[in-house]
């Protein structure tokens, strides 16, 4: 993880300072780092860039869910398919 030393702060200064830390990060997009320790332990992020990471591990999701779906397929025989109707027929649906 690369991290802009500039936009560290210990987290005793984000106590004082978390108003005007929290526009920063709004108005700039640049993430702020909370150290503790001398480590990072949070990072606060805008909320676009917030949501684009959401949208991303959608995404991702879809990705692995269709990569499942391929490798179940693999070999499948389509000739014992099933139709809905038989389907509903055999289950009494």
């Amino acid at each position: 993880m690369r991290v802009d030393t500039e936009n560290m702060v210990p987290v005793t200064e984000l106590q004082k300072k978390l108003t005007k830390k929290i526009r920063d990060v709004s108005e700039s997009g640049e993430p702020v780092y909370v150290m503790r320790n001398n480590a990072v332990k949070a990072v606060i992020i805008s909320v676009e860039e917030y949501q684009s990471l959401r949208d991303m591990e959608e995404v991702l999701e879809h990705l692995e869910i269709a990569e499942m779906v391929t490798n179940r397929l693999t070999g499948h025989d389509r000739a014992k398919n099933l139709s809905w109707e038989k389907m509903k027929e055999k289950y009494g649906l």
